[in-house]
């Protein structure tokens, strides 16, 4: 158990800088290719990049928070790029599921955890969803360890009544 609370302290150093890598990441001005691989995807998650959707597979929509912070749908696109990638991409925000009046084009945007892209601006008929924020990424390593370290105290205590009782019984 205490080896569990000091790895959970391990893991939120690791997740600080997770969060910060990716709050850097948000400031860079250079666009990002479209990730190919889990690798590719970390690297370049709070990116801005550009992606053409040639063909809409499917629709569908989850549930989605506007730039405001009002809940509703996020309007999500299965999009086929021109090299025959598929992708999915939020295109934006409604109060209700819809399917959008929208058969592909041009898409700006942020790359979300999936990857995914959150299209800023949506589309036309939608409205702005909240970008991508890393400071959202649950950090709560500590509070585990914490945990962790309580239940080897707890454990320790019960062990060292049972050696009393066991002694006084003897």
């Amino acid at each position: 158990m205490l080896g569990l609370g000091v790895w959970q302290l391990a893991r939120a150093e690791e997740k600080e800088a997770l969060i910060a890598t990716a709050l850097a990441a948000q400031q860079m001005r250079e666009e990002a290719a479209w990730p190919d691989t889990e690798e590719e995807a970390e690297a370049a998650l709070y990116r801005r990049t550009s992606l053409t959707c040639s063909r809409v597979a499917a629709y569908g929509a989850v549930a989605g928070t506007r730039e405001d912070g009002a809940k509703g749908w996020a309007q999500r696109a299965t999009c086929i790029d021109n090299s025959g990638r598929e992708f999915i991409a939020d295109i934006g925000w409604s109060r209700a599921p819809q399917q959008p009046d929208w058969n592909g084009g041009a898409l700006l945007g942020v790359i979300a955890p999936g990857p995914r892209l959150v299209a800023d601006p949506p589309i036309i008929g939608l409205e702005p969803l909240a970008l991508p924020d890393p400071r959202e990424l649950p950090n709560n390593h500590v509070a585990y360890a914490v945990q962790w370290f309580i239940f080897a105290i707890v454990a320790f205590v019960i062990y060292v009544i049972s050696l009393r009782r066991r002694n006084r019984s003897d």
